[in-house]
């Protein structure tokens, strides 16, 4: 168990030092720019770099697909839930989609390898690769929802160059492309810095955020969605389902990681409310440290 703890306090570090470089330097740090940098430029290598390094087996998607399967029907009942809760359409847009985005890489890759062993990274690799999918195309459509309307929040899916790189990553796996040493240590670097950059940028937003000032209703919502109604309907899916324990188990713990940093970015790239998402980012992630705990024990019941 102490594993668990240091793989989530070690991400911590990065948080802080944002939060004290905003506090330091206040308005002489641009949110936004460093938000563009990241996501238009950083997290390019990031994705291949995270797709390339080790080849992707198709034969393993069964397991992702049920991860979809499940998302699916979270987003549907988010969704219709959501509408009648939330008046303002960014709080409806978080309310909707910022439960399912979870930190299923940085997080849930050594989360799994401490609860199951290394025999769980093929599986927690293809389901981290679905869900950059739905952080690039649901995540994407709802947090622009906050401020486009449906035709633009579209449009702005195919203007991320994140689900381009990942496209083009996963053909060129397939295909049985290698990136030699310099080609992977030049992705390598840019993958560490899109990460280190995103906690910073979290640490920054963390800054000035005043959790008395965010909506009772709306973080009562995403936190019960997240950690309760989310768990639920995933733990009958998979009940009733015939895999294999270790994949059920790991399936189950991708959905109960906290909210991810991508939520912020994207928050703030559409301009939906980024401080107000960037407490519910912060608030799931200390809920983590104890559900986390929770979670493993459910994990008998598979």
């Amino acid at each position: 168990m102490s594993s668990i703890i240091f793989s989530i306090l070690s991400i911590y570090i990065f948080i802080v030092i944002g939060f004290i470089a905003k506090m330091s330097f206040k308005e002489q740090i641009d949110d936004k720019t460093i938000t563009l940098v990241n996501v238009y430029f950083l997290q390019v290598f990031l994705t291949f770099w995270g797709l390339l390094v080790k080849p992707i087996d198709i034969t393993l998607l069964y397991a992702p697909s049920i991860y979809l399967l499940i998302v699916g029907v979270v987003i549907v009942v988010s969704a219709f839930v959501a509408k009648l809760l939330f008046e303002d359409k960014k709080e409806y847009s978080i309310a909707t989609v910022a439960a399912i985005i979870g930190n299923t890489g940085n997080l849930g890759i050594p989360i799994n390898i401490a609860i199951f062993g290394e025999e769980s990274i093929p599986y927690t690799t293809v389901v981290n690769l679905v869900n950059v999918f739905v952080v690039y195309t649901i995540g994407v459509f709802y947090y622009s929802r906050g401020s486009f309307d449906t035709k633009t929040s579209l449009k702005n899916i195919v203007k991320i160059p994140i689900l381009w790189a990942a496209t083009i990553a996963i053909l060129l796996s397939y295909f049985g492309y290698k990136p030699d040493g310099i080609i992977l240590n030049t992705l390598m670097m840019g993958a560490y810095a899109s990460m280190t950059m995103q906690l910073f940028l979290f640490g920054i937003y963390l800054y000035g955020t005043k959790i008395k000032e965010i909506s009772k209703t709306l973080v009562i919502w995403v936190l019960t969605f997240k950690f309760i109604l989310l768990p639920a309907i995933a733990f009958i899916v998979l009940i009733n389902i015939d895999l294999e324990p270790m994949i059920k188990g790991i399936i189950f713990i991708e959905l109960m990681m906290p909210l991810a940093v991508a939520n912020v970015n994207l928050a703030s790239l559409y301009d939906c409310k980024p401080r107000i998402v960037t407490a519910l980012v912060f608030i799931s992630s200390f809920m983590f440290l104890g559900v986390v705990f929770v979670a493993v024990e459910i994990l008998s019941y598979f």
